[in-house]
């Protein structure tokens, strides 16, 4: 599908499970500064999420849900967990900040690819009740803040939008997985396990690749993920057969940085940020599955 400057918005709906949300992450190796913050908006209110990794630590974490807000219209008016975020141009500059107290961030997200979006007709976005998701390629700059300290970053990271009516009854699994190569080059992908899936091979995938600021859909993303005892991602492959006209796979390892696991209700989120190598380049990106859980935070 095409994106347009009107899906910047942010929506509504009567559905007390529908969901609007951005997510912006970033990594900057040099500082070894990495975070994510997530804004969204339901029939109940706001709902935010926000995490600051230095080194291999989670220096902040912060989630709120069903925030009362003045308004709908624009995403200025829809903070939580203490992240607040901007369109400055859409589809083309936002800004996003954070205060965790231990920790906080300024940054600035300039799109240097242009939209990579999910067919809603797909069977993983149907299955996923996504209606709309799209994701860019940006590059970030800004600063992060741990206690009094203050860094500057300069890297690359990413912005998603997505909205629609997830069925956890129908999903027992959701992975967001990014690796940014360079300004020119990085992956994405995103995957739901069906309720009656039974193993990591029955996952619907949906994988883009970017390559000079396009994204070409890869025909065939497959990911294998190594695991510890507590089922916490630690070591992924891919093998990306991009479409029939090519002989051999691209392929990609990561290895985890940092992470942390935030249980949010029903769900359980294993949040992390992988070192990523392909073709002769080093690279960072972020690696999320999302389950149904329960518990607590817990550090990795």
């Amino acid at each position: 599908m095409s994106i347009t400057h009107e899906h910047e918005a942010p929506r509504t709906a009567p559905d007390p499970a529908f969901r609007d949300a951005v997510t912006f992450s970033f990594g900057d190796p040099a500082s070894e500064l990495y975070g994510l913050a997530r804004v969204g908006v339901s029939e109940g209110g706001a709902d935010g999420l926000a995490i600051v990794y230095a080194g291999s630590e989670p220096v902040a974490a912060s989630s709120a849900s069903a925030v009362a807000v003045d308004g709908t219209e624009a995403w200025e008016n829809l903070g939580a967990a203490g992240v607040q975020c901007t369109v400055e141009r859409p589809l083309e500059a936002w800004t996003v900040s954070y205060d965790g107290g231990r920790a906080a961030f300024d940054l600035r997200f300039e799109a240097v690819s242009t939209p990579a979006a999910l067919a809603a007709d797909s069977p993983l976005a149907r299955t996923g009740g996504i209606e709309v998701g799209y994701e860019q390629l940006c590059a970030v700059t800004g600063t992060v803040r741990r206690g009094q300290r203050s860094q500057h970053v300069r890297c690359l990271g990413q912005r998603g939008h997505q909205w629609g009516a997830p069925d956890w009854k129908r999903v027992t699994l959701a992975r967001t997985l990014s690796a940014w190569m360079g300004a020119d080059r990085a992956v994405t992908l995103t995957t739901i396990r069906p309720a009656k899936a039974r193993h990591h091979d029955e996952e619907l995938v949906s994988g883009f690749l970017f390559e000079r600021g396009e994204p070409r859909a890869i025909a065939e993303p497959r990911l294998s993920t190594t695991y510890d005892g507590e089922l916490r991602q630690r070591r992924a492959g891919l093998e990306l057969w991009i479409d029939d006209e090519d002989p051999v796979a691209r392929r990609a390892a990561g290895e985890v940085l940092c992470g942390t696991t935030i249980e949010l209700g029903e769900l359980r989120l294993d949040s992390a940020f992988f070192l990523w190598r392909m073709e002769g380049r080093e690279g960072t990106g972020r690696y999320d599955v999302l389950r149904r859980a329960n518990g607590g935070l817990r550090k990795r």
